[in-house]
């Protein structure tokens, strides 16, 4: 698939999971990868798969909470490349998972910064450079959204207000060319979930794969999306296939919540 050729593609937020499956789809579908998180050797390995798909990878360490780290970002992708056509705002910070009536006001704070600031920030920067290529914005998102379970208010205030975000600049952003999208994610079956199953059933004294089966028995395709499933959204809104999709939130969940 060549969905993607010829574009250059920046990954904000460049983790083991979705991060790197972001920007491993996206050379394979032909783009060049531009890869951003806070920790250098990760981005060094995976920009070396990027190089070994057949397209160009840029590791840039760059903190997106600061100005300067970030705009630092926009200056090495167009020294590289010349022109950046899709931005992926997959950069987050955890909020504390605990009620919003005990959770700590700077701790919250910290990670709306991150989640929303910062998303804010790259998106500023790099508007010039989406405008000349009528480009467009991924903004990572969750199945938060669609619940409010107890623990998760935090997480939910973040996610709901960078949904407000997209939605706000897909209609500045629009008369530009630059189209700017969401896609939120339900659970992902990769490391972390994996552990964390493997942890629950450690506790209940059963097999991860019943916890596993228990839990995509509420989805409607009874599995748990991997990470190149949540990316392979990406791509799609990256690409001129969705060329007049914008202001839009794409979840990919299995059919867990139907929104």
């Amino acid at each position: 698939m060549d969905l993607l050729r010829g574009t250059v593609v920046v990954v904000s937020g460049l983790g083991p999971g979705l991060g790197r499956s972001i920007a491993l789809q996206s050379a394979r579908a032909g783009a060049d990868v531009v890869l951003a998180a806070r920790t250098a050797d990760r981005l060094a390995e995976v920009a070396k798969e990027v190089t070994a798909l057949g397209c160009r990878g840029l590791a840039v360490p760059a903190d997106i909470t600061d100005a300067e780290s970030a705009a630092g970002l926009v200056e090495a992708a167009l020294a590289a490349f010349g022109r950046v056509d899709t931005l992926v705002n997959n950069a987050f910070a955890i909020p504390p998972l605990t009620s919003l009536a005990e959770a700590g006001l700077d701790t919250l704070r910290e990670a709306l910064d991150t989640n929303v600031i910062g998303t804010l920030r790259m998106t500023r920067l790099f508007a010039p450079a989406l405008a000349a290529s009528r480009g467009s914005v991924v903004m990572i998102n969750s199945a938060v959204l669609r619940h409010s379970r107890p623990g998760f208010g935090g997480y939910k205030m973040a996610k709901a207000a960078l949904l407000a975000l997209a939605q706000s600049l897909a209609t500045e952003l629009g008369p530009q060319g630059i189209r700017v999208n969401s896609v939120a994610p339900g659970y992902i079956w990769a490391g972390s979930l994996q552990w964390y199953f493997g942890y629950l059933a450690r506790q209940r004294g059963v097999t991860a794969e019943q916890i596993y089966q228990e839990t995509a028995a509420t989805t409607d395709l009874n599995e748990l999306p991997g990470p190149d499933a949540i990316a392979d959204a990406v791509v799609f809104l990256a690409s001129s296939l969705a060329r007049a999709i914008t202001g839009q939130c794409l979840d990919v969940n299995a059919g867990e919540f139907h929104h």
